[in-house]
């Protein structure tokens, strides 16, 4: 029982994590989009945008981040042995809280009169990243050893395309409004 409440746990916070992960980069775009805009209004809308980004990035982001850890790592040491598809996993959450990291930098150079040198453009494709973390870390979670390169590089390929064309659609619409 004490292992499926683990579970339970780390399946919570990794939700609340990506939530996090998700929604901070979409404050970041609005936070870039209103600096364009100036004036009074683009800066009442960034003072507003830096609270938000402060309460999800201190409030959510960062404590679920440490309490998928948490449990994670209290279910990895409950295993016998270590499995290659869990040293897969844990590879990807180092490269998972590398762009965790790369996101408060982003954060940090908002709060600088300059801004951030990423166009809004560009955060809406960095903020696809963290969708192919979590296709990768459940689909190697879920399959453990059944997960062969063929299918793990065709169901990340086929995403990757399906992004890639989702967002050049939203780009065509966005430019004809």
């Amino acid at each position: 029982m004490t292992l499926l409440i683990a579970k339970s746990l780390h399946i919570i916070g990794f939700t609340c994590w990506f939530a996090g992960l998700f929604y901070i980069v979409r404050l970041y775009i609005y936070d870039v989009e209103a600096r364009a805009t100036g004036g009074k209004v683009g800066e009442a809308l960034c003072a507003q945008f830096q609270v938000m980004q402060r309460r999800l990035w201190y409030g959510i982001t960062w404590p679920a981040m440490c309490f998928t850890w948490v449990f994670g790592l209290w279910l990895v040491s409950q295993q016998s042995s270590i499995a290659t598809w869990l040293l897969i996993k844990l590879g990807l959450l180092v490269l998972l809280v590398g762009y965790h990291l790369l996101l408060g930098s982003i954060r940090k150079a908002l709060l600088t009169d300059k801004g951030t040198p990423w166009s809004s453009r560009s955060l809406r494709i960095l903020n696809e990243v963290a969708t192919l973390f979590l296709v990768a870390i459940v689909f190697t979670a879920v399959l453990k050893s059944a997960l062969t390169w063929t299918v793990a590089l065709s169901v990340m390929g086929g995403l990757a395309l399906l992004l890639a064309g989702g967002f050049g659609a939203y780009q065509i619409i966005r430019n004809r409004r």
